[in-house]
């Protein structure tokens, strides 16, 4: 039996297995740089999976299994109009991957990677691996499957970034959002405003030295999430949580006094305020820088827990921050609050905030065009505690067990949401009490591989129980790779 997360739309198995002790990777369809990238990636995630020494034989040459990848306009299931789509055999002939175009072949490649079985070593030779004969024929349910990553409260340099690329990429989510900026510190270079990283991103929530990336960072972050088909999403938080911008720019507040720098984990008490002559100026500088330097087509600007504002000063920002980020040639995205003010046609809005009973404005906002990310904190906050005891997290939103984040419907969230409005779902892990790179794990292992299923598998085909053997299963790549992980009791390890 297979296990695979996401779970495929179709999987037919065809009976029997071929030996896999190597592989040999061509890829068709794609220009000659394109192929060789692929091919080297898809060559790098598959012998990963192959135990030390893999059988190969002591004389002759080695059996490499012949691994297509082609792009075909036709590959996935019928009906399907995602650029992800894609298909795969396996045969005794080989493995045979088709999409549309490279992404899909990736996922493809993340499919093959999940169905490689270790066979253990037996009359003193070496432990080898196999493939099933298996037909696979998928595509995602909702196009933006992704995860935020607060780099404010705690700094996660790039290479804890690339890490988490590297676990989205395996479960076909496609989007990085990186929550940036907040009260305790500014964590991107801002060619206008430099003295925001040099003097706001020094500190964190435990005394720590912070840090922030350099423009050239954010760049090679991008490309290597980019060689993934995972897409940086960059947020800069305002009017709200902005006190890391305030301890440098006194001429943002109404007395012109810069602010202390903050380290506590408390919200609501920074904002900005509208007319002063300083805050447009501020806001067109640092939406346009970033703008400038995302390769993607969407940047968020927060909008969350401004408690000290009237509705009229709030909308006004709205609205200029939804013009700065459209008129430097990026798609809007806020948190779910920015539905109170109009929104222009196209603008994510990213729900999150269970605890209000009221969503008629967000219904409507849908309704006159507005799209809608789904973030339910009580379902996919990874960094919401496991149990009462865990030592990692918080639990405001409640406690988040690996079945919370796996049971739950995205058309049933929100009362009168159209579901065609949905633009996707989107885990988010907020790094108040999470300091280093395997805490961060620990939260996101493995409730992201349900967020994922959520957000890729038709309901119908969501299975808990089958889901817990799955997982279980997946858990020896995250050995293999060094991954940190939290053992729940929900599965029998």
């Amino acid at each position: 039996m297979v296990s695979l997360i996401p779970q495929p739309l179709d999987v037919r198995h065809a009976g029997g297995h071929v030996s896999l002790t190597g592989v040999t990777v061509r890829a068709h369809g794609l220009d000659e740089h394109a192929a060789a990238r692929l091919e080297d990636l898809v060559t790098r995630l598959l012998e990963a999976t192959l135990p030390a020494g893999a059988g190969k034989p002591d004389v002759g040459p080695p059996a490499d299994l012949p691994v297509q990848l082609r792009v075909d306009p036709s590959a996935g299931p019928d009906g399907s109009t995602s650029d992800e789509r894609y298909s795969l055999v396996v045969d005794a002939d080989g493995a045979t991957l088709s999409a549309p175009d490279a992404a899909g072949l990736l996922h493809a490649a993340q499919t093959l990677r999940q169905l490689v079985e270790p066979v253990p070593a037996s009359g003193g030779g070496e432990p080898t691996a196999r493939l099933p004969f298996v037909v696979v024929v998928d595509a995602p349910r909702y196009p933006w499957r992704g995860l935020s990553v607060d780099v404010a409260r705690h700094f996660s340099g790039p290479e804890a970034l690339r890490a988490v690329v590297d676990v989205l990429s395996a479960y076909k989510l496609n989007v990085l959002h990186l929550h940036l900026t907040d009260d305790q510190g500014w964590r991107i270079e801002s060619p206008s405003r430099p003295e925001l990283a040099k003097l706001s991103s020094d500190g964190d929530c435990s005394g720590g030295k912070g840090g922030h990336l350099s423009l050239a960072d954010f760049r090679a972050l991008q490309d290597y999430a980019a060689e993934r088909f995972v897409r940086v999403v960059p947020e800069i938080d305002v009017p709200g949580h902005i006190n890391a911008a305030t301890h440098v720019y006194g001429d943002l507040r109404p007395d012109g006094v810069p602010t202390d720098a903050y380290t506590g984990i408390e919200v609501g008490f920074s904002r900005l305020t509208f007319d002063l002559p300083a805050t447009e100026p501020f806001l067109r500088d640092v939406f346009t820088d970033l703008a400038h330097v995302t390769d993607g087509e969407h940047v968020h600007f927060g909008g969350d827990e401004v408690l000290t504002m009237e509705p009229d000063e709030y909308a006004r920002f709205v609205e200029l921050c939804e013009r700065i980020i459209r008129e430097a040639g990026k798609t809007p995205v806020a948190w779910q609050e920015a539905a109170k003010a109009p929104l222009r046609p196209g603008t994510i809005v990213q729900y999150w905030d269970t605890h209000k009973a009221d969503l008629t404005y967000l219904a409507d906002a849908a309704r006159a065009g507005a799209r809608v990310l789904l973030s339910p904190a009580n379902k996919v906050y990874l960094d919401m505690k496991y149990t009462a005891d865990f030592p990692l997290g918080q639990e405001w939103a409640g406690l988040v067990e690996l079945r919370d984040s796996y049971d739950w419907e995205p058309e049933g969230v929100v009362e009168g949401l159209p579901p065609s409005s949905i633009e996707g779902v989107e885990g988010a892990v907020w790094t108040e009490r999470i300091v280093t790179t395997d805490d961060l794990f620990t939260m996101l292992l493995p409730r992201l591989s349900a967020v994922a299923e959520v957000a890729w598998t038709t309901p119908e085909r969501k299975d808990w129980e089958d889901f817990r053997r799955r997982v279980a299963v997946e858990a020896a790549a995250w050995r293999r790779d060094g991954r940190a992980f939290h053992p729940t009791p929900q599965v029998d390890w």
